[in-house]
């Protein structure tokens, strides 16, 4: 389908998308803890929540908006191919679209016991810095272990996960059990894995505000940040330092699971490059070594396998689905709002954000934003540790995960696994595992009484 053809049918989408937006809404004006994402949020709490435009994204912007939903769900095909702008997948991959991943836009989950791995990835790296900070690429493998290739071409390896059950107590006596997963890499197609290899699984995470996330100044961040705990209350986020692909400096990271990129256009075109084996004009070349003795094979005949145009309509569309509403009025929300900022959960997942300029998207500027994230590293503790760094990222620490959407994980995409590797089966298990600088916060979950978890967790279901 042309992109014209797109731009057509994205007419018909609009007036679709216009009576979800607010078919859900209540009359007269929301409360303000609602307003998840200011202006831009959207009254929709059905299977397509996480999948609708910003409401008050621009005319202007629309079109572009549903050619990028167009290029995120559909698959690539080998090159070359008569499907045009959509050919060139491989010759390694983890999926076929950004949609096999991103289901509905939402969050991916972990494979079953003997299952191979393939809605999540698994990093891989070897001690020391690779360029600019980065990790240290496996001199075969590379960053990630691809699992499926074009025919012609070994894939790279299965990964599978194994879990062992951690028993544990709530302070009133009530059992719990965590589960503790391991990866096995099996199958290799290119030989031996570096001795020292450093892995980190990574679940899909939804990818709902990201342009908001974006829009929230650099000054805020480091005004969160508190690196050396000068405040003495056991809580120290600070930013990853990160390489900036398209300007060539270094700057703060926002996305991914250890804040390892600066921008949604980078994340994208990270993601084409390593999960679908797309060359884009940020990341030019194939994702796999010279030690992967992969035969040259036809290829697009465009000078990247996404263009230009259609790369920034993807963007664009990462950076502007909406944020549903919260559903402030769910039973138990209101006090499970004060048990949370009581437990000094708060100190990380900031309830509320500004947004500053946003020169591409100023629909997004100068919202006041509800996404409950810093952005920041903190330190998780040795049971979540992956003994990975990326920049100056340590294998302990991670970016607080923005909770908003949280409550619709389960009606979006089936499931409630959280957490980086999705080893958490519901929020209950994700809090009980948090460590280090959030082991004080963790503690008093534990002793709440079980109306207090139960109101507690209904505030978390409402957002």
């Amino acid at each position: 389908m042309s992109t014209r053809v797109i731009g057509v049918a994205a007419t018909v989408a609009m007036a679709l998308t216009v009576s979800a937006l607010t078919r859900s809404a209540s009359t007269g004006s929301p409360p303000a803890e609602a307003l998840s994402g200011g202006a831009t949020t959207v009254f929709d709490d059905t299977r397509n929540a996480f999948s609708l435009p910003a409401r008050n994204l621009r005319e202007d912007h629309r079109p572009s908006f549903f050619v990028g939903n167009s290029f995120f769900n559909q698959n690539w095909v080998i090159a070359p191919a008569s499907t045009a702008g959509r050919d060139g997948l491989g010759p390694l991959f983890n999926a076929r679209s950004c949609s096999a991943c991103h289901f509905k836009d939402g969050r991916s989950r972990p494979p079953e016991p003997g299952e191979p791995m393939s809605t999540m990835l698994l990093r891989i790296s070897v001690p020391g810095a690779g360029e600019h900070g980065a990790p240290k690429p496996d001199p075969v493998y590379g960053d990630q272990i691809q699992g499926q290739s074009i025919p012609g071409v070994p894939r790279e390896a299965d990964v599978f996960v194994d879990y062992t059950e951690r028993a544990g107590a709530f302070a009133d006596g009530e059992a719990y059990s965590l589960r503790r997963p391991t990866y096995r890499i099996t199958g290799l197609g290119f030989g031996a894995l570096a001795r020292q290899l450093l892995v980190s699984p990574r679940i899909s995470p939804g990818i709902i505000g990201l342009g908001l996330l974006e829009a929230v100044p650099e000054a805020t961040l480091l005004r969160l940040a508190d690196p050396g705990d000068a405040d003495s209350d056991g809580i120290s986020g600070r930013p990853n330092v990160v390489w900036n692909v398209r300007t060539r400096l270094v700057a703060i990271g926002r996305f991914g699971w250890k804040a390892e990129q600066p921008s949604v256009a980078q994340q994208t075109a990270a993601a084409f490059v390593g999960d679908i084996g797309i060359t884009s004009p940020l990341f030019p070349h194939e994702n796999h070594s010279a030690q992967e003795p992969i035969p040259v094979r036809s290829q697009s005949p465009r000078a990247f396998e996404v263009s230009e145009k259609i790369f920034r309509a993807v963007s664009l569309y990462a950076r502007s689905l909406a944020v549903p509403a919260a559903r402030t009025n769910s039973p138990g929300a209101s006090q499970g709002r004060g048990i949370f900022s009581s437990l000094r959960c708060d100190s990380c997942h900031v309830a509320a954000l500004e947004t500053g300029p946003s020169p591409e998207l100023p629909e997004f500027a100068n919202q006041r934003i509800r996404p409950y994230t810093d952005l920041l590293l903190h330190d998780m503790g040795d049971a979540l540790a992956d003994e990975r760094p990326a920049f100056v990222a340590t294998g302990r620490e991670w970016r607080t995960p923005p909770l908003w959407g949280l409550g619709l994980i389960r009606k979006v995409n089936g499931h409630t696994f959280l957490l980086h590797d999705g080893r958490a089966r519901n929020a209950t298990e994700a809090i009980l595992w948090h460590g280090g600088e959030a082991a004080a916060a963790r503690e008093r979950f534990r002793h709440l009484s079980k109306s207090d978890r139960v109101a507690l967790l209904a505030f978390l279901d409402s957002l």
